[in-house]
């Protein structure tokens, strides 16, 4: 089963849609993280969970 980490990122609600694409594709680009979960809150804020897999790597025995 593949292990992830999570981040949680906060956008007001006085961010415009296209704003808050741009924040949340350059996390995806940049940072290789993916939407887990975004939640609009009643507010009018979004709270967004974002993940990215971890990747282990065994030491190579030669």
């Amino acid at each position: 089963m593949p292990e992830y980490e999570f981040a949680d990122v906060y956008v007001p609600r006085g961010v415009s849609r296209k704003d808050a694409t741009r924040l949340l594709t350059d996390h995806a680009e940049y940072g290789h993280w993916e939407l887990d979960r975004l939640s609009l809150m009643r507010d009018g804020s979004r709270r967004v969970r974002l993940r990215r897999r971890i990747i282990r790597q065994v030491r190579a025995t030669w």
